[in-house]
């Protein structure tokens, strides 16, 4: 995707995903004094930006260790400058030759949940990495239930006879506070979680007295103060949020930093819907259910490259590849016409970032992703 290093809002032809750079820095700098207040380390995850500038804004707030979540990311942030990088999915084996590579350039950190993966590593990799076991928190992706220690156990013997491996810590992602609302039901999947790595770190602490404890979802760390006996959070969807985060209580939607500019192309007056510019391959199809119905993302009028609150009554309907129906309140559709621009705010903004790429900021500078489908 080729756009020039600046741009305005009247040059806007086409579906652009809009940063408001003081929002995400405001994001950022919160959760990194959250930390600093509670004496947790911050090991941000940058699979949401996945951008070298969006990085240094993290930078600028003391953060010198980063997660991500594919080997092209890491080598990408690794290029940048940052050289203690953890890989936060599974260790893929059949990517061997750049793990070298990367282990010879960084302070990597590897994922490990089988005992195979585990051994290829050891047999296979020519520098030393560390290694932690990812748990699973009962949200079903990937991980170890951390009541299995004969599997964690095997992994580890593996690690304990290996000179390239060391034992870093366990890790956690409790995903599943995305499927529910509010700071009750979030707390309680914290307290679960945070209670089994409290049993598992008793288990292990003997035999590996500086092994870290690091959990990741961004419901948890945005909403809550306890974490106690975790060494780091990893959270990444905080750095801009989105409708989902404000739908579960993590932010308000004035805390979401991004929103995509779609331009208006039909107006249907006895539907009160607008066509716009703006499809599955610019949102997602990620959804979120609002008044008991599916919505693929929240319409607000936008003032030059910055946008409004939300408007009541306005939602985008339905999606296709690169066709956007959005639903309208009276009002703001008679407002609108066909070749006016505005924003959506997405359901997930870590895929819509994925899909578009790159941003437009307030200032008008357009600040380019890793993008490495493209």
């Amino acid at each position: 995707m080729n756009r020039p290093h600046s741009m305005s809002f009247t040059s806007i032809t086409s579906p652009t995903l809009l940063l408001n750079s003081e929002i995400a820095r405001a994001n950022i700098r919160r959760m990194a004094g959250k930390c600093r207040d509670l004496g947790v380390g911050f090991n941000p995850h940058f699979k949401t930006h996945q951008s070298r500038e969006v990085g240094e804004w993290f930078r600028a707030e003391g953060v010198e260790r980063i997660t991500v979540s594919s080997i092209v990311m890491a080598e990408f942030f690794a290029d940048a400058g940052w050289d203690d990088i953890t890989l936060a999915f599974p260790a893929n084996v059949r990517e061997m030759d750049r793990l070298n590579a990367l282990a010879q350039k960084v302070k990597l950190t590897l994922d490990v949940i089988s005992d195979t993966a585990a051994i290829t590593l050891d047999q296979k990799l020519q520098h030393s990495v560390r290694v932690m076991i990812e748990l699973d928190a009962g949200y079903g992706r990937t991980g170890i239930p951390a009541g299995e220690k004969e599997r964690i156990s095997r992994i580890l013997d593996v690690i304990d006879a290996s000179e390239k491996l060391s034992f870093y810590g366990f890790y956690i992602h409790a995903g599943h506070t995305y499927d529910v609302r509010g700071r009750a039901s979030v707390a309680q999947i914290h307290d679960q979680t945070l209670g089994a790595l409290h049993r598992l770190k008793a288990d292990w602490l003997g035999r590996y007295p500086d092994l870290k404890i690091s959990m990741g979802d961004t419901p948890s760390c945005s909403m809550l103060d306890n974490f106690e006996g975790v060494d780091e959070i990893r959270p990444g969807n905080f750095v801009f949020y989105d409708v989902t985060q404000a739908e579960i209580g993590s932010c308000g939607y004035d805390d979401i930093a991004v929103a995509l500019a779609a331009p208006v192309v039909s107006k249907e007056p006895q539907r009160r819907e607008i066509v716009v510019h703006a499809g599955a391959i610019h949102l997602s199809k990620d959804t979120v259910i609002q008044d008991d119905a599916v919505r693929f993302g929240r319409i607000a009028m936008l003032r030059d490259i910055k946008w409004d609150a939300p408007s009541d009554g306005c939602y985008v309907r339905k999606l296709s590849q690169e066709h956007g129906i959005i639903t309208l309140s009276q009002e703001i559709f008679d407002q609108l016409e066909v070749g006016d621009v505005i924003a959506i705010l997405p359901v997930h903004s870590c895929l819509t970032a994925d899909c578009m790429g790159g941003y437009l900021t307030e200032k008008g500078e357009y600040i380019r992703m890793l993008n490495w489908r493209r």
